[in-house]
């Protein structure tokens, strides 16, 4: 019988030990590799997320991964002094500040990749 219980989701990177060191390290999430060399995420919420490698990577034209945050700059701060680049959009296409949280149209939201192109973003939880 079709259940939702322990759903996950998953995409793909070109480089294994690069999304280990960013999303392990970088971003201070709990990383695990699992018996056939994935990465399995483990979220606050206790969600997993599976990272594979994939030899012909695309990188996702869409946002793959949110994380709800209480303080959208203070967490484009932390993100920035961590060097990550949140302002990945040009004024043009994604209006946004200097830091790159877009305002006012819905939560505010800032971007940023990974470092197989995959977007990512902070976004306002309340």
């Amino acid at each position: 019988m079709f259940s939702t219980t322990g759903a996950f989701g998953g995409f793909s990177v070109d480089d294994i030990d690069a999304a280990r060191t960013f999303y392990g390290e970088t971003l201070g999430l709990d990383v695990a590799t699992n018996a056939m060399g994935f990465l399995e995420l483990t979220l606050g919420s206790g969600a997993m997320v599976l990272i594979y490698s994939k030899p012909n990577h695309t990188p996702a034209s869409f946002t793959i991964l949110n994380f709800p945050v209480d303080d959208v700059e203070a967490a484009v701060d932390d993100l920035n002094a961590r060097g990550v680049t949140t302002k990945i959009y040009p004024h043009e296409l994604m209006p946004s500040d200097s830091k790159g949280i877009v305002r006012g149209n819905g939560p505010d939201i800032a971007w940023f990749l990974d470092p197989a192109g995959n977007v990512l973003s902070v976004l306002s939880a309340r």
